[in-house]
């Protein structure tokens, strides 16, 4: 049998992994969507609904700065080009409109650098509107742009219909990709980032604070809020302390006091409640795997990689370990070979895996040990076919 060394305690089960009943939650959140994901596995490690495709608000803006980021890093434009602001950005998305505004007049002509300012920090949809028509021509061009690219990064719940978060007919985005927009801001952009934590900024004579309630507590940089009538409050955050980081989603959440009550709970619980820990090749002892027609009957394996597992502190005491065999292993054997793959699987956790290989080589048989094998398989069994 194997050790896993203090990792987890677990036994290991050979042949096929059985199906795993779905887990019960151990944690709990009264907003309508709710996400914890592990920044450095991505790793979902609580979801209420997480999944499905809600009302962003505001939250869009992530999706819009991000494509922003990615034509300045192709060079499609640069951050000290200008776009002048049209009567309809300033309708929609300045003062008259009684929404979030970064304070833009008409014929108003920011950098490109600004207009991130005031979509990031001001959360001003004129801002948006501004770029949109900028970049693409129009908004809704735009906001297809944000769409396909999305769905290029994998993100299948996205169907945006216009740049701000604004009310929109089938405009949708789940908690969990929204989470998944925040790492690659953090991931690929780690130069913008910082923007998402500035505490407010100034356009001429008008300065907005930063929405994120979570910003004054330790460890929180990011990223953007959400409200409307129809969504409720929302936000997507992100913290890192101990040189651990989680980001999490909510949504749905009836008044903005509730949302930073709940936001500074869950983020708490995620960094404390969650624990991040990693089994290798050298704090694993597998089993030898039996081999058909070796020379050897047995051949020592060992993991390939480290597997990181991500779960509730209280879930491991409960860990479940598998040595998993798609097929039987027939020789020749040749090391390094993967011959199947170790799952560790906690309550609430998709289970996570890693490539078994095989430490040694084993040749085939010959045709006198075949035949000799032949009749010791005949022989056990009696010849019954």
């Amino acid at each position: 049998m194997k050790v896993l060394r203090g990792i987890i305690s677990a036994a290991v089960a050979m042949g096929l992994a059985a199906s795993m009943p779905a887990a019960a939650q151990l944690i709990d959140t009264p907003a309508e969507f709710a996400v914890i994901m592990d920044h450095d596995t991505g790793q979902i490690l609580y979801s209420k609904r997480g999944d499905e495709p809600m009302t962003p608000a505001s939250m869009t803006k992530m999706m819009t700065a991000l494509v922003v980021f990615e034509l300045v890093e192709r060079g499609e434009i640069s951050l000290t080009d200008k776009f002048t602001v049209s009567e309809d950005a300033w309708r929609r998305g300045g003062f008259p409109s009684g929404t979030s505004t970064m304070g833009l007049k008409p014929k108003d002509t920011p950098t490109v650098e600004e207009l991130l300012h005031g979509v990031i920090t001001m959360s001003g949809n004129d801002a948006c509107i501004v770029l949109a028509e900028g970049i693409s021509g129009s908004e809704p061009a735009f906001a297809a742009r944000m769409t396909q690219m999305a769905h290029e990064m994998g993100l299948s719940s996205v169907n945006f219909v216009n740049t701000t978060g604004l009310e929109g007919e089938g405009h949708v985005v789940s908690a969990i990709d929204l989470a998944k927009i925040a790492k690659m801001t953090i991931d690929k952009y780690p130069q913008y980032y910082p923007w998402y934590s500035l505490p407010s900024y100034t356009w001429r004579e008008y300065t907005q604070a930063n929405r994120n309630p979570l910003l004054e507590v330790a460890g929180a940089d990011g990223l953007k809020t959400g409200h409307l009538e129809s969504s409720g409050y929302g936000l997507t955050a992100s913290a890192v302390r101990d040189g651990v980081r989680r980001t999490i989603v909510i949504n749905g959440l009836p008044t903005m006091a509730a949302r930073a009550q709940e936001a500074e709970r869950l983020m708490r619980v995620a960094i404390q409640s969650f624990d991040l820990r990693t089994i290798g090749p050298d704090t694993v002892e597998l089993p030898d795997v039996s081999v058909w027609l070796g020379e050897q009957r047995t051949v020592p394996v060992s993991l390939a990689e480290p597997i990181k597992v991500v779960g509730h502190k209280a879930a491991y005491s409960k860990a479940k370990a598998e040595l998993v065999l798609d097929k039987a292993v027939r020789a020749p054997v040749k090391k390094g070979d993967v011959v199947g793959k170790f799952v560790v699987t906690l309550e609430g956790q998709a289970p996570v895996s890693a490539p078994v290989i095989a430490e040694a080589d084993v040749k085939k048989l010959g045709f006198v040990g075949m035949a000799i094998e032949g009749i010791s398989t005949f022989m056990k069994t009696g010849g019954d076919e």
